[in-house]
């Protein structure tokens, strides 16, 4: 109870302690705070073990460098302190906790431990041990550990007994190699007997050429003598030559590809001495019936001989066949490389899967897709220098095969041959250039050499390192095959010699590929063979639009105009042609290669389509030209609204200046004609399609709905991609095909849908816009060329439209109901639109009237005050209509016309036999052809026109999103300009003032 009653105050002295704390607490963070210099604030400076010295260590707990104590020194590792020669340790707790001791003057030797002084017989190293001669070894403690005073450098027998020598560390003595016994029956190679490379060669043996250590980095201009080829050139070639050691064959031909494989008939660098031993080493027979595989050395070459190349890649077939679904082994290439160190010890076989070839890191579904067979594969990345030498310090050496199963279910190996484009044969680069015949294919290749750079310490970085910066496999598919068979795969590789500096800032660019192809010149004749048929159709139907243009303009004369007028019609044509033929090929490919399942084709490769890109080119620059040549002719058409409205009765009217008033005849209203003008006016720019739908249903197929993955250049025919599989690059080819099947596709549906069903049963603004001139009492007489236009009947059967609702309602309902006559321009007949031919006489009339229609635009000094020019143009107007009224009524019996239907070949052509010497000619036409100086009527130019231009913005930019913005943005500038200057001239032509054109 006493206990309880004390634990409330102590308690309460809790919080009291607390607060003291904490209030000591803030004060110090506020001192230390108030003491941070600002500037610096947490940064540190940035110091490395290389900069710390001898007589300082890296702090690893400071990240910064600290003094030894006295009589130390720092480290091989730079992380501690170690003592001086001369001085032995009495404690070590790492950093500079290390204690130091001098030795005595008789033991003036410290133990390879550093924690004892000893004597030392035959003298000491520089880092203060002792130090035994050669094929001895230290003794510093008998064999139940107790340390000796004096060290013991016991002599290793290298007599017939025991034939021992000291280790490379010279601990222990160890069996001398097998040469020095073979050669001295001893481990001594003394004169005249000649050791190099640690091995041990008789005088009297028949030894091969002295090699030269040298490595050229031609890129660079270097040569430099290797530390590697310095030790070990002459030792392999010469146990290769004497005693065919297996090892040091495969290490002299690996010396030889980090040559380059490079060849010259006076050099006896590695290449030479390896030639040296295979052609005198013939007796040995051949490998695996491989004429360039000499038993006991390494395949490197193909042989010299010219043509072989083409040969090697092209005479044999490769005895497998791929497909684009199927099982793993027949949709993959199922690449095996056999692997050796530098020392010419085989390492073991591997596959490639997995990024073995490749350089540039990435998921290892992305790395394996570079096998998937018909998969385009690129990658490419720039890796610094500092990676390279940490992660390929040693090079490694692949023999690149292609596995494959036979007959029996047995694997076989199918070998790669490497086109490396650094090889030089007699100075030459003879496989930068594009002959194959001069080609000279190798076998064995490395991904990155860092060392033979190396100079005169193996141990030291390389001066210079060489790397695969560009490695590219081609697969070529056979002609006329339909079972997927190919010729045998090529690796062509490009090495980059990089001069190393600094490691940290360097980098270097390198890239890994995959490429298919096929003969393609089979597929070009074709498409030069109807290329040339097609333009030559084309030439002689723009000769027929040219003598149908002439017929319609009346002139007979071939001038400059009418050649000029050929090569618009010819560009228009011709775009056509380029149009079909890219569209074919496009389509072609994006089907065939995409849907077959044995291959029989194989995508063009980037530079092989240029010619189609140049086709696109073509055609979109011809289209553009005939789509503005369009775009003049119908802002510079003659159009003149008939009114056929007469007046009704009579009125008052006072007569100016005179001062009487006088009986006129009622006026007729132009509220009519203002309103036919404004309808023409809107349907200028109507399309049988809807633009905007039409660019946005494009974008939504390609790239929400997925076809923009057809034109990958892989096998996949799948419209959705994961995020973690390898995109492929994009064929130019198949991009094009996809964006136009589904231009054509969708703008087909759309004109079905608006022809069949809303143009039948909800609006059609071409058939009403006749309508309306027929219940408005105007007629529409359109000049499209001097002597050939268009007339749109709209002549009332009510006899006038001037009237009130009533009226005008019980007009319609008679007109149901057939109480009334028909609305053709003939007697019982319901044709209202026609394609008219007028005699010259008729146009030279017209041009008369037309001309005091549009005097006002003349020199300001011909022109009369403006009420009196405003009355001339009345005048002329009301000529104008009263001369074609009288004109459509047959009353100018000197420019009358007829009525005729056109015939086939005439509608099929285009054009009109018939001239209308005397009599114009008017042609039922029932498909109310006047759309054509419309954008109605010209939708197959507007579409192609839409399509290239989408197709050359995407083409430049490899974007759908652009193309397609661009696309919608000058259809509707082209939009706009076409319907201002055609309101302009409207208004020109009709004297229709624009202020009622809205």
């Amino acid at each position: 109870m006493r206990a309880c009653r004390r634990r409330p105050p102590v308690a309460m002295a809790m919080p009291g302690r607390w607060a003291a704390a904490a209030q000591l607490l803030v004060l110090v963070v506020a001192v230390a705070a108030a003491a941070l210099p600002p500037a610096r604030g947490f940064s540190l400076p940035l110091q490395r073990p290389a900069e710390c010295g001898d007589a300082r260590y890296f702090d690893i707990s400071r990240l910064a460098c600290g003094p030894c104590g006295a009589h130390q020194r720092q480290s091989a590792g730079g992380s501690s302190c170690v003592c001086q020669p001369g001085y032995r340790m009495v404690s070590s707790n790492g950093g500079s906790s290390v204690i130091c001791e001098k030795c005595p003057e008789n033991m003036s030797g410290v133990t390879q431990d550093g924690w004892n002084c000893i004597t030392c017989p035959k003298g000491l190293t520089s880092e203060g041990k002792c130090k035994c001669l050669n094929n001895e070894i230290l003794v510093e403690r008998r064999m139940d550990g107790i340390l000796l005073n004096e060290a013991l450098c016991i002599h290793c027998n290298g007599s017939e007994q025991s034939f021992s020598a000291s280790d490379a560390s010279g601990n222990r003595c160890v069996r001398c190699e097998q040469t020095f016994i073979n050669v001295s029956k001893s481990c001594d190679c003394s004169s005249p007997n000649i050791l190099t490379g640690g091995l041990c060669f008789s005088a009297s043996e028949s030894l091969p050429p002295k090699g030269v250590a040298t490595v050229r980095f031609a890129q660079l201009g270097i040569t430099l003598t290797s530390a590697w080829f310095l030790k070990n050139l002459q030792s392999s070639a010469s146990a290769c030559w004497l005693y065919s050691n297996l090892t040091a064959c495969q290490a002299l031909g690996n010396m030889c590809v980090m040559n380059m494989n490079s060849l010259s008939s006076s050099s006896t660098d590695a290449c030479g001495l390896f030639q040296y031993i295979y052609v005198n080493t013939a007796r040995l027979g051949i490998v695996h019936s491989i004429a360039f595989w000499r038993h006991n050395l390494p395949w490197l070459y193909y042989g010299d001989q010219p043509g072989l190349a083409s040969q090697v890649l092209e005479a044999n077939n490769f005895p497998a066949i791929f497909s684009f679904k199927g099982t793993d082994k027949d949709v993959k290439l199922q690449f095996i490389a056999a692997s050796f160190d530098a020392a010419g010890n085989f390492l073991k076989w591997q596959s490639v899967e997995g990024g073995i070839l490749q350089l540039c890191p990435d998921t290892q579904t992305k790395l394996n897709a570079a096998y998937a067979f018909g998969t385009t594969y690129q990658q490419n990345c720039k890796i610094p220098v500092s990676k390279i030498l940490s992660d390929f310090a040693n090079p490694i050496f692949y023999d690149l095969f292609l596995e494959y199963n036979g007959d029996n279910g047995q694997q076989y190996l199918w070998a790669v041959p490497v086109l490396n484009l650094n090889l030089q044969y007699s100075e030459m680069f003879v496989n930068q250039g594009s002959n194959m015949n001069n080609w000279l294919l190798t076998r064995r290749f490395f991904l990155v050499d860092a060392l033979s750079g190396k100079e005169n310490d193996l141990g030291k970085l390389p001066r210079v390192i060489r790397i695969a910066s560009k490695i590219t496999v081609s697969i070529r598919l056979v002609s006329h095959t339909q079972r997927g068979t190919i010729y045998p795969p090529l690796i062509t590789i490009a090495y980059t010699d990089v001069l190393v500096q600094n490691p940290e800032t360097q980098s270097v660019m390198v890239s890994f590929s995959v490429s298919y192809e096929m003969n393609q010149s089979e597929a070009q004749i074709q498409t030069d063979i109807t290329l040339g048929v097609m333009g030559g159709l084309a030439v002689l139907w723009s000769l027929l639009k040219t003598a149908g243009w002439k017929r319609r303009t009346g002139s007979s004369i071939i001038d400059l105009q009418t050649v000029l007028k050929f090569l618009l019609f010819y560009a228009g044509d011709l775009a056509n042609v380029f149009f079909i033929i890219t569209v074919g090929t496009g389509i072609y490919w994006l089907v065939f290669f995409k849907a077959q399942q044995f291959v029989s084709v194989l995508l063009p490769l980037p530079s092989q389509e240029e010619d189609f890109v140049t086709y696109i080119a073509c055609a979109f620059s011809l289209k553009a030209l005939q789509f503005l040549q369009l775009l003049v002719s119908q802002l510079t058409i003659d159009i003149f609204f008939i009114d056929w409205e007469r007046p009704k009765g009579k009125v008052l009217k006072a007569v100016e200046g005179e001062g009487v008033i006088k009986s006129a005849a009622a006026p007729v209203s132009i509220w009519r004609t203002y309103f036919i003008a404004n309808e023409w006016n809107e349907i200028q720019t109507v399309r049988k399609i809807n633009p905007l739908f039409q660019v946005l249903a494009v974008l939504f197929f390609l790239e929400v709905v997925g076809f923009s993955n057809l034109a990958l250049m892989d096998s996949s025919s799948s419209l959705t991609r994961s995020s973690e599989s390898f995109i492929a690059p994009w064929s130019r080819i198949l991009r094009f095909g996809v964006s136009a099947a589904l231009w054509l596709a969708i703008a087909f549906l759309q004109i079905i849908f608006f022809s069949v069903f809303y143009e039948r049963f909800v609006e059609d603004k071409i058939s009403q816009f006749v309508d309306l001139c027929c219940m408005s009492n105007i007629s529409v007489f359109l000049l499209s060329h001097s002597c050939f236009g268009y007339y749109i009947h709209g002549r009332s059967v009510h006899g006038h439209a001037d009237t009130n609702m009533e009226e005008m309602n019980m007009n319609l309902k008679r007109e149901a109901e057939n109480l009334c006559s028909q609305r053709g321009l003939l007697p019982n007949t319901d044709g209202q639109t026609f394609q008219i031919s007028i005699s010259r006489k008729m146009r030279l009339h017209y041009d008369r009237i037309h001309e005091t229609l549009t005097r006002k635009r003349g020199p300001a000094r011909l022109l009369d005050s403006s009420a009196n020019t405003f009355e001339q143009s009345t005048r002329a107007y009301n000529t104008m209509n009263k001369f074609l009224n009288s004109f459509i009524d047959h009353v100018h019996k000197e420019m009358d016309y007829i009525v005729k239907d056109k015939l086939l070949l005439e509608r099929i052509l285009g054009m009109e036999f018939m001239e209308p010497i005397e009599k114009s000619i008017f042609y039922n036409d029932e498909g109310h052809s006047f759309s054509d100086v419309l954008y109605y009527g010209n939708e197959t130019t507007l579409l192609i026109f839409d399509i290239l231009f989408f197709s050359i913005v995407d083409l430049a930019s490899q974007s759908f999103v652009l193309a397609a913005i661009l696309t919608y943005l000058q259809q509707e500038i082209f939009r706009f300009i076409r319907n201002t200057l055609g309101q302009k001239n409207l208004a020109s032509k009709t004297l229709v003032d624009e202020r009622f054109l809205i």
